[in-house]
């Protein structure tokens, strides 16, 4: 952190600092009804004792928080008075209860103290969890709306990748599929980030999408269709996954049969210590687990890919679509999530 951060430096206790930082796309990622060349981010420093956790706040347009609201959250957050990073229930129940909403900006305090308190204990997050590296499955590379040249060369350079996570919900949806299959015949997923209205046409397209070795889908139609996803859900031949649907745990037992399963996103349920809880749920609720990220750095991703080993599904390519990461953290070798040994999150700071 630089001479022009703002910082808050208790004598004592954790201390936390914070800088924006823009996250710049390789390519335009163009969704059903928005497309943006940058992502916004805040990248977090916890400091006790010597060492520093790192955490980070991503934020897309349609999660609602921007600089501003992160900094303005993050500067009303007294984590001085915390001189046990251990309590980790204590600390973030209180982020929480500052303000409503601002779940990036908790998710990155939450990010930061979990990386910290890893390097205390000189562990990573999916062992001290109990979950073995070797059970991380595969991740997906997300390939965004886009002309047919781009498309093409989407595909191209997700080479290796042995799923390909396809964004839908315009006119163009069956041009891209057939021209994605005219080049690779690896198994796909459909993120239609809630573009398709029509629950019929919405069920002819998954039978068809079945046909082209469709896996899953992601949030076909808009979230307040809540009957009619329910309905799709019950006559799919796919899994039905809710992205845009599910943001933290309260909304898990409501949401069973209407979705087959849940997209979990560090950015979206405050950060690892909900994810997990979410994920424990979800499994009790006998739903699918999928977890995903944003546009973001290694921070984040590595961060979430602590869980990967207990879901059904990895989207945890969001680093991989950036040209400025700060971090060097989590690997996707020959398309299979990589963790290492790194206590905390797993990630170093690249200077």
């Amino acid at each position: 952190m630089n001479e022009t951060e703002q910082s808050k430096r208790p004598r004592n206790g954790l201390k936390l600092s914070f800088k924006p930082y823009d996250l710049q796309l390789r390519h335009a990622f163009t969704l059903a009804e928005s497309s943006r060349t940058v992502t916004p981010s805040m990248l977090v420093e916890l400091e006790f004792d010597g060492l520093v956790g790192y955490g980070e706040a991503a934020m897309p347009p349609y999660l609602g928080e921007s600089y501003e609201t992160a900094a303005r959250f993050l500067n009303s957050v007294d984590l001085g008075q915390f001189n046990d990073p251990f309590r980790l229930d204590e600390i973030l129940g209180y982020v929480d209860s500052v303000a409503v909403g601002n779940c990036a900006a908790k998710a990155s305090i939450d990010i930061a103290l979990h990386d910290l308190v890893g390097k205390m204990m000189q562990q990573p997050w999916h062992r001290i969890w109990g979950f073995s590296a070797e059970d991380a499955p595969i991740s997906s590379m997300t390939i965004g709306i886009d002309t047919d040249e781009v498309l093409r060369q989407k595909v191209r350079e997700a080479e290796g990748f042995k799923i390909l996570k396809i964004k839908l919900g315009r006119s163009s949806d069956k041009e891209m599929i057939e021209t994605i299959r005219s080049m690779v015949d690896v198994p796909l997923s459909i993120d239609a980030n809630q573009g398709w209205k029509n629950r019929i046409q919405a069920l002819e397209s998954i039978f068809w999408l079945k046909e082209q070795g469709v896996v899953f889908i992601e949030q076909p139609m808009p979230k307040g269709q809540v009957d009619d996803i329910a309905w799709l859900t019950q006559h799919s031949p796919l899994p039905i996954i809710a992205d845009e649907g599910v943001q933290r745990l309260a909304d898990l037992e409501r949401l069973r049969g209407v979705y087959s399963g849940i997209n979990i996103k560090l950015m979206k349920c405050t950060g690892m210590r909900e994810a997990h809880k979410m994920l424990t749920l979800a499994r009790a609720l006998d739903m699918k687990v999928m977890i995903g990220c944003m546009t973001e750095t290694s921070c984040a991703v590595s961060a979430a890919a602590q869980l990967s080993p207990k879901v059904d599904w990895a989207d945890l390519d969001g680093n991989l679509l950036i040209s400025n990461d700060l971090f060097d953290g989590v690997k996707i070798v020959d398309g299979k999530i990589q963790l290492n040994g790194e206590p905390g999150i797993g990630v170093k700071r690249i200077e």
